[in-house]
């Protein structure tokens, strides 16, 4: 039996950030119905990342919203709005991630929902808060990564503001809100209590950066500062970062300067004996590992780095990464299948309980597949 059989979330929420959130809970066992609007549904359906298409419908949004249900329901519609109503009755858990306001105008704000469901989860997630001058801002993850300073930490030094390249705050910001709603619903069994849970994506930007903006309080305001060549980490001293090689790249993280030039057989490197100038002297170091890692193929170098407890490894594309028996071992990769027949692969949660790995055999749903249902179960 999974954490959270027999709890029912109804989740109006777009995009990435709050489906992720519903996910993670589906995943743990939680039954999902997403309400979409009529015709178009979840805005996700459409927003195509490259021109590979399943099932009519955008890989995003089958990737982010398996194991649910969807309900097309116009909110504006009175009648529509009455079988909301008689869903948030039975609901444990209603998320949504509309702007601040709009909720309010269509009547199902925390408030509104309270009365209807006196110890109801109510969740969501904005992008900069509810009172804050930014407010109506779209929250979108490039535009937090840009305003947050984030992408002042990734790339070279030369290659100025580099995003990530993946929507790192959506995925904090859906995870943020998944461990607020499993605390609250804990809360809720002890004393019978509801919550209102809000998870704004510039409080996440900014939690994800705890560690530099810390250390950028503590050491008067100093920005960060990337090395010229293979930077990953703008506040770690050289070996740290991605080199190239006479055949592909090899990572190197933390590790002595004068014990590297002794395996690799590079002179240049015992000039450098204190520990300090791995940060001080880091691109002078980092330029010399470039240029001698080029000399031999990556295998050679790993054969006698890992032999030493060096922490390394390759740089691994997802073609190589997917044949690979480590990355086999751990099963993150399940075949779902949608109401109409359709197969796809994607990945599993990536949580075990009890040592077992979370498999789900249910894929997304077509928009508005399980009205029927749900209303028979409604209304009988």
């Amino acid at each position: 039996m999974l954490p959270l059989e027999n709890y029912l979330v109804i989740d109006f929420s777009q995009f990435l950030a709050g489906p992720l959130a519903s996910l993670r809970l589906a995943d743990l066992g939680a039954r999902v119905i997403k309400i979409e609007k009529p015709l178009t549904g979840d805005i996700c359906r459409h927003l195509y990342t490259s021109d590979t298409i399943l099932n009519g419908t955008s890989t995003v949004f089958h990737a982010i919203n398996r194991n649910k249900e969807s309900v097309a329901l116009d909110i504006k519609n009175e009648v529509d709005k009455a079988v909301i109503t008689d869903l948030i009755k039975k609901a444990d858990v209603v998320i949504h991630n509309f702007r601040p306001g709009v909720m309010e105008r269509l009547g199902f704000d925390q408030s509104s929902v309270r009365k209807i469901n006196t110890n109801v989860i109510y969740a969501e997630i904005s992008g900069y808060g509810v009172d804050n001058p930014w407010s109506s801002k779209p929250g979108q993850d490039l535009l937090l990564q840009s305003m947050t300073g984030m992408t002042w930490l990734s790339g070279n030094a030369s290659h100025g503001p580099v995003p990530m390249g993946l929507s790192i705050v959506d995925m904090f910001a859906g995870s943020n809100l998944s461990s607020a709603i499993l605390a609250c619903l804990y809360r809720k069994v002890i004393h019978n209590i509801g919550a209102y849970v809000h998870i704004s994506m510039l409080d996440t930007a900014a939690d994800i950066q705890f560690e530099v903006i810390t250390t950028y309080y503590q050491d008067g305001g100093q920005l960060p500062n990337r090395t010229e060549t293979s930077n990953a980490n703008a506040y770690l001293g050289a070996p740290y970062g991605i080199y190239k090689t006479k055949d592909g790249f090899l990572t190197l993280a933390m590790g002595s300067i004068p014990q590297l030039g002794q395996l690799l057989g590079c002179a240049q490197l015992g000039e450098f004996m204190q520990a300090s100038e791995a940060f001080e002297r880091r691109d002078e170091i980092k330029n010399i590992l470039t240029k001698h890692l080029q000399n031999q193929d990556t295998a050679y170098w790993l054969n006698i780095l890992e032999a030493a407890d060096i922490w390394c490894a390759d740089v691994l594309s997802w073609n190589h990464l997917f044949e690979h028996d480590g990355f086999k071992a751990v099963e993150m990769i399940q075949t779902v299948n949608m109401g109409d027949g359709f197969q796809y692969g994607t990945t599993r949660c990536p949580i075990r309980i009890d040592g077992k790995p979370i498999f789900s055999e249910q894929g997304s749903p077509n928009l508005g597949e399980h009205n029927e249902q749900i209303l028979k179960e409604l209304y009988g």
